[in-house]
Parts: C-alpha cells; structure tokens; sequence
C-alpha cells in the first residue's frame, strides 16, 4: 500500500506543469498571492519557479530588468506568469514588457474585453471583443535616433512573416472559440507599404477561413466605432501601436482595465500577464483587484491544457462578481453588496470554487495549443523577387530655410546615373515648385533617381556621397530606391 501511494505520488508530480513565475512590483506580490492561491485551491497542477524581475533589478544596474539565471527558467518553463513591474523614470532603462515579448518571441498578444453588465458598470452591456495585436515590430521595433539639432526618427518595420503568422493566430483563435468575424484595422490610406502588407497579408490570410467574415477598417474611423459600438465586432486584429492603444481603450470601455488579462503566444513560449501596471501608489495596503492578472492566469491554465481548473477559476469569479463582492476600483452603491480588500477577494472566489454564475453566462474551454495549429498551417515561403537600385534617397542636417537655395546646390551633384528629382522636408516637396508657406526644419530628404529609369550600382551612390562630402555637405544617412519585380518600392513626397 506505502508503495502504491508513494508510485502514485511520484506519477503527480511528473505531471506538474513547469512555469516561471515573477511577482513584480507595486501591486505586483499582492495580486499574485491572491492569483496564485485562487489557481492553486482551484486544482491547477503546477511546478512554480520564481524569479525577481523589474525595479530591485534595474537598480542593481541591470538595464534590461531581468538577469540572465532568469532567461534561463524561461527557456526551461515555456511559461510566464507575470505581475506588473515599475521601470524606472529617466533614460537607460529598456521596457521589460517589449524586452520580453521580442527575446521569446511572443508575437501575438490575444486581450480580451468582456462587458460584466449590471454588475460592473458600462455603457456597452453586450460588449465581448477580442483585441489580437502584434507584438513585436511596427514603432514597437525600438529603432530610433536623433538626426538633427530639431528632428528625431522612430522607423516602423512590418515584415510578411511577422504579419502572417500574427493574423493566422487571430483566424484560429476565432475558429477555436466560435466567433464569426475577424476585423483588420490598419492605415494603409496613409503608410501604403507598411500598413498597406499588412491589410494585403490579411486578405491573403482570410482566404483560407471562408466559415469566418472578414473586413476591414481604416484604424481612426475603426476606434471611433469599437468606442461607440463595440457590440458590432467580434475579432480585432491589427499592429502593434494601434493595437496597445485600443486593447486599452476596449478593456476600460468594457468596464475596466483593471479586469483585462493577456496571453502573449510564441512559436515556442507564452507570457501571460494583467495589461494594467503596477499602481505604486496602492502598494502594500490590501486595496488592489487581483482579477486582471487572475483572468490572465486562466488564460495560462487554457494553454497548457488545465481546462477543467481554467473553468472552476473562471466561473467561481464570475460568480464572486455576480454576488457584488467588489474591490475599491469597481464598488458601485447599489449595485456592490461588499467592498473588500485583495486578500479577501480571492478568499471570495476560492469558496465560490465549484459554483457557477446565474446570470452572467458560464464559461466552458477547449484546450488550445495554438503553437500546434500554427506550427502545422506552415508559413509561406517569402517570394524571391528581382530587385533593382534606381536611385536613393540622401538625408541632409542643414541648418538654412531655404529650399531654393539648397535645390540650386544640390543640382551642381547630379551626374548621369543620378540627378536631383526633388528636395523633400518633413514628407513635403519643397523642391522644385515648393510653396513659401510651407515650415522647414533642418531635416532634408535630397531623391536623387536615374533619369532612365535604370538599374544603379553601389558605387554609383558612393560616388554621389564622395560629392557631397566634398561640398561639405552634412549627410546623416541613405535610403536606397528600388523596384521589385519592377514596382516602385518606395513612397512618393506629398506633392511629388
């Protein structure tokens, strides 16, 4: 009989989930507490590893917040439960979030928004969104520099791959889940290459799920309608900025920032996570709400298969909502039956373990590995195409108004293979036939293009630097004009 149970002891702890834990800072070791004992008193079978992430490591001089023994659990792990970090005011200090989500290569991050009416107060009683935002290029890309005394850059990477596998993630999610339509929001009227692959990479995409509905929004007409009608979507997909913006927006339209979850998925690894931050303020006095981290954390049991738990948890605080025990940040007189501190909120939930809610619709999980479904989708294989040099595009620091007198200049360069075309300044033709009203800084773009049409070499563009150095010209960098396939591959100057 000892045999028997030691045998049946030693088979649980073999199926132990692995997962790295981090209990951050400010609210961060409160709400996990509370997170970790609703999880755990629900059943979740898990083998936790801690970590120190955030403040007391960036004060150590670490830049990035996070030391590498930690990279370590989470290479092992796969998984990361994370409470909110505090970063440090001032330069030098690298977002930990951004670090994180592009070392692992989390590049879909899947929020939901779910209206909890008429027990959390909002305007949208039938709102339940989905926000999937890419989570590793676009202005997120961290690439910037100062050029000039006056003008600063942030450069905006979308790539093929990065996008496809992002939206093939929110067609699954959509399939898994039951939700009928998928929408893509984007810019693409104004970036017409960055924003532009993005749209063309969805319809390509969607192709392949004809049971969902697809469409698309211009993103400034798209929030203006998910802030007003957010009933009317079911499935957002979108970049990166955009979508931090309005994951935001969604999630306190729907009752609370305070009440989102987040699940960052990889091809190898997941972060889940509260997409509010650490509230110093509140730190250490028993207020905070454990529910967006805790949501986050369902999330995470979905992932790695503990549906049966993620559904206990899940509609134990449904129904903990339902009874109107309610945290500070959502006590509302009449409607609130108790207002309660972090600690006995999920003392709440945990003897409401087992229950299920009565008016708020229970929830029910499939388990979903969506590495698996992606991983067998396959990606596409990026087309090779010919790519000509017919020109380049050279950045100037000069410190002069007038764009005339530097036209003049500039048209003394040219030779053969390259002549001046046109002078931009902030994106706006200056050169030739500029208007007087238009503002200039020090900032100039000089697009200098083969008057044939043809096909450059490297060493034609050198040359035409060699020039310019010679007139003492202040070049900050180049950007190199081609077609591929023979389309223009570049954007025109306003006016051009």
């Amino acid at each position: 009989m000892a045999e028997a149970l030691k045998v049946a002891e030693e088979d649980a702890v073999k199926t132990k989930v692995p997962i790295t834990v981090a209990r951050g800072d400010g609210i961060g070791p409160e709400i996990m507490d509370a997170t970790l004992r609703i999880i755990l008193a629900a059943g979740a079978n898990l083998d936790i590893e801690e970590i120190d992430i955030g403040e007391q490591v960036y004060l150590k001089g670490i830049t990035s917040g996070i030391e590498n023994s930690s990279w370590d659990s989470l290479r092992r792990t796969k998984v990361f439960l994370k409470a909110p970090i505090t970063t440090p005011q001032g330069g030098g200090f690298k977002s930990l979030n951004v670090t994180t989500r592009k070392t692992l290569g989390l590049y879909a991050n899947i929020r939901p928004s779910v209206s909890y009416h008429p027990f959390i107060d909002t305007k949208h009683p039938k709102m339940n969104v989905i926000i999937v935002r890419e989570n590793e290029e676009d202005l997120y890309a961290g690439i910037e520099h100062r050029q000039t005394d006056e003008v600063y850059q942030c450069l905006k990477l979308i790539t093929r791959p990065g996008t496809e596998k992002l939206v093939r993630c929110a067609f699954e999610y959509a399939r898994v889940n039951g939700r009928k339509k998928v929408t893509c929001f984007t810019k693409d009227n104004i970036m017409k290459l960055t924003d532009g692959l993005f749209h063309k990479v969805f319809d390509e995409v969607g192709e392949d799920y004809p049971d969902i509905e697809k469409e698309h929004w211009i993103v400034d007409i798209g929030a203006a309608k998910l802030a007003d009608t957010p009933e009317a979507f079911d499935v957002i997909v979108m970049p990166n900025l955009y979508g931090d913006i309005l994951s935001d927006v969604s999630a306190q339209i729907a009752g609370s920032v305070g009440l989102a979850g987040s699940a960052n998925i990889g091809d190898n690894c997941a972060m889940f996570e509260a997409i509010h931050g650490s509230a110093p303020r509140r730190a250490g006095q028993n207020l905070a709400n454990p529910s967006g981290l805790l949501l986050g954390a369902v999330m995470m049991l979905v992932h790695i298969g503990q549906t049966e738990q993620a559904e206990k948890v899940h509609n134990a605080w449904l129904k903990t909502i339902e009874e109107g025990i309610h945290t500070y940040d959502i006590f509302r007189e009449g409607v609130s039956k108790q207002k309660v501190g972090t600690r006995e909120f999920a003392d709440a939930v945990i003897e409401r373990i087992g229950k299920k809610p009565d008016t708020l619709a229970e929830v029910k999980y499939k388990p979903t590995d969506f590495r698996k479904l992606l991983a067998e989708k396959g990606a596409t294989k990026t087309t090779v195409a010919q790519k000509e040099t017919i020109g380049v595009d050279v950045f100037l620091h000069w410190k002069e108004r007038d764009a005339n007198k530097l036209g003049e200049e500039l048209l003394k360069l040219g030779d053969d293979k390259l002549k001046l075309k046109m002078i931009t300044n902030r994106g706006v033709k200056v050169f030739p036939d500029g208007f007087p009203e238009t503002f200039c800084t020090d900032h100039w773009r000089c697009r200098f293009v083969n008057p044939d049409q043809k096909a450059i070499e490297h060493k034609d563009i050198v040359a035409l630097l060699s020039r310019f150095n010679e007139k003492g010209f202040d070049f900050i960098k180049t950007e190199n004009l081609c077609t591929f396939d023979g389309e223009k591959s570049y954007s025109l100057g306003q006016g051009e």
